[in-house]
């Protein structure tokens, strides 16, 4: 053999995904993230992507899970846990002793959560207190444009749904900076403490109501709320409110091939397992997919993926056939669906580019995570990689390779780690993201695309 024979029959040669993909995919690319767009405008926390899901799952013929109900093939079922994670499933022609094809993402994204009494006010100025949520670069929060999203739920047991700063019409909130004339000891401080968390107070007024007596401002910010929702003080006690950026999902580049959104991370996958499950038809395995919550944080709490819920869950469809939980989860496969970090050639030091995603490339498939020595990774074996591999080839997805960064330069996780603990075989897999935990951040409309299509080939497997 020639060397250039032998180079193409031994050696890798990855190609941009713009060069494989044909006209007509592309055509349903750009439809697909017109969709997504959508749904990310729509869906800035876990609340309104769980509350999105089951209103199209219903659409679908999806009907509510309820303990002890029976199954049968082709029955198309979700439990909404608590408003804030869920989980679906297509019930396969196999019985569930043959396992589920099980897609996990999250729905959580970093933000800053306003503190249980968070309305005061200085210097004439109404305040709300924040407390960020999840691995924020503070700097990053500042000077731009924010939205109030969440519940209240009030004495009377209402529950009172809240968005400012999304409309048009809406006012914004926003965090101050200091003025660089007067930074210059800001200036010499790191970046991680440039901005202290104390200091992400987020403006809500300044015009004082009429009147004598002290925090005029406040009052009338209460008043508003009061007029607007029927709120009074102690109502923020009882609610989740979040701050997040305002704004809608973006075309970025003057060639429009990146989409720019809060909250990639992860909601790029979680609408991609959604989208995938509403149209796989029948399979032969049950599929089914996971939108949990709390990710960011450690998936902890009622919500996290560490919960039992999912537990609750399958063991319930297992008993309808009479079938062990077990027995199940050890005949099963797990894609935990998060996005890695695409190599940014503004900063090259921080990855080893030979094992790095890169954008276009398609979905990344992730052997492991943790950080340093793998500290918290779920290291999938040889053979899981294989089953995914071979899966995504046979489906004609476009995939890559990647690891997080250099080995000792960071890391993080994702809640592949909890699903194998479950004996479930698991596999991560995502979208290549710029900027991930930014108030925006990017990703290649090719790599969403291919997303969706690797989770319908998980699904079918």
């Amino acid at each position: 053999m020639t060397t250039d024979e032998l180079r193409e029959s031994l050696l890798m040669a990855p190609k941009n995904g713009f060069a494989r993909i044909s006209a007509e995919d592309r055509v349903e690319m750009e439809s697909y993230c017109k969709r997504y767009a959508a749904f990310m405008d729509a869906c800035k926390t876990e609340r309104e992507a769980t509350a999105w899901a089951v209103r199209e799952a219903e659409k679908l013929g999806f009907q509510p899970f309820v303990p002890g109900m029976t199954v049968n093939p082709g029955d198309k079922i979700y439990y909404n846990n608590r408003g804030k994670s869920i989980a679906l499933a297509v019930i396969g022609t196999e019985p569930l002793s043959k396992g589920a094809n099980i897609c996990a993402a999250h729905v959580d994204s970093p933000r800053m959560d306003l503190k249980p009494n968070p309305l005061y006010e200085d210097a004439e100025i109404a305040y709300c207190k924040t407390h960020y949520y999840g691995g924020i670069k503070k700097y990053q929060w500042p000077t731009i444009p924010l939205a109030l999203h969440g519940v209240v739920y009030r004495k009377d047991g209402s529950v009172i749904t809240i968005t400012v700063g999304e409309d048009d019409a809406d006012p914004v909130l926003m965090v101050t900076d200091l003025l660089p004339h007067l930074a210059a000891d800001q200036m010499q401080k790191p970046l991680a403490k440039g901005i202290a968390g104390e200091q992400l107070n987020v403006i809500v007024g300044t015009e004082p109501i009429e009147g004598e007596g002290a925090d005029l401002v406040k009052l009338n910010i209460m008043k508003l709320l009061n007029e607007k929702y029927g709120l009074i003080e102690a109502d923020f006690q009882s609610a989740e409110l979040t701050i997040v950026p305002a704004g809608r999902c973006r075309e970025v580049g003057l060639d429009r091939s990146l989409l720019g959104a809060y909250g990639h991370d992860d909601r790029v996958c979680s609408y991609a397992e959604l989208e995938a499950l509403f149209t796989i038809g029948q399979p032969t395995k049950t599929a089914v997919c996971i939108l949990a919550d709390k990710e960011e944080i450690g998936s902890v709490g009622i919500s996290g993926m560490q919960s039992h819920y999912f537990e609750h869950f399958m063991g319930a469809l297992c008993r309808s056939q009479g079938v062990k939980l077990e027995d199940c989860f050890a005949a099963s496969f797990c894609l935990s669906a998060d996005v890695s970090n695409a190599f940014d050639p503004n900063f090259p030091e921080t990855c080893d580019r030979r094992n790095n995603s890169a954008l276009n490339y398609g979905v990344s498939i992730c052997k492991y995570t943790g950080s340093r020595g793998k500290g918290g990774a779920s290291d999938a074996s040889a053979e899981a990689m294989g089953h995914v591999r071979t899966t995504f080839d046979n489906a004609g997805v476009i995939w890559q390779m990647a690891t997080l960064g250099k080995v000792d330069q960071g890391g993080g996780g994702t809640v592949a780690a909890y699903m194998a603990n479950r004996n479930i075989v698991t596999v991560d897999a995502g979208v290549p993201v710029l900027s991930m935990h930014a108030p925006m951040e990017l990703a290649s409309k090719l790599d969403c695309y291919e997303m969706m299509l690797a989770c319908k080939a998980i699904y079918l497997a």
